[in-house]
């Protein structure tokens, strides 16, 4: 870190000096259109909690082997705290706040809370929304590692517990919610 950045009380992310490189972007958050204008560094995470005031992705390892801060960017799942947000302008990007119609959940956040599959909460906006990239990947039939070999390609694949619980492994849940996660899945799954 820069040693002449400040902390905005303690909590957000660096203040950087005015000499170093920024870029004004546009991004498409949950239907809505922002402009922003953002040091080179700052990562799609971090434009999401400290510059949108959208805290439902979580900054978990901020390695992006967790799962806690996955977002839909252009319809893809995807894990915000290794994006430059910079290199996302145009991108059309979902945060958990954003998969609610309204006051209508989303048919995964109905199936999370009837299946009691969170305990903490705090994976579960990055498990909603990986949930989300699985359908949409299982619709367009992409395979994964354990789909078998002589499935048709192109075609929606089905969803058993095994192909979820593959798609899904990239989300940790330090409460072990997952065989809720899988049967909340699976219940929306066609």
């Amino acid at each position: 870190m820069d040693p002449t950045s400040t902390w905005e009380g303690g909590a957000g992310e660096p203040q950087v000096p005015g000499d170093l490189p920024s870029a004004t972007l546009t991004l498409h958050i949950n239907g809505t259109e922002r402009t922003l204008t953002l040091d080179h560094r700052t990562t799609l995470l971090d434009a999401l909690r400290h510059h949108l005031d959208l805290t439902g992705a979580k900054k978990g390892c901020d390695h992006g082997q967790c799962g806690a801060c996955t977002v839909l960017v252009d319809g893809r799942r995807a894990n915000s705290c290794l994006l430059l947000a910079v290199a996302h302008d145009g991108s059309r990007i979902t945060t958990v706040e954003g998969l609610a119609d309204g006051d209508r959940l989303h048919p995964l956040q109905e199936a999370f809370l009837e299946r009691d599959a969170f305990q903490c909460g705090y994976c579960t906006p990055g498990q909603l929304c990986s949930a989300a990239g699985v359908l949409a990947e299982a619709d367009y039939g992409h395979p994964s590692h354990v789909t078998p070999h002589d499935a048709p390609v192109g075609v929606p694949a089905r969803l058993g517990p095994e192909e979820i619980r593959e798609r899904m492994s990239g989300n940790l849940c330090r409460c072990g919610a997952y065989p809720r996660i899988v049967e909340a899945v699976e219940d929306v799954a066609p």
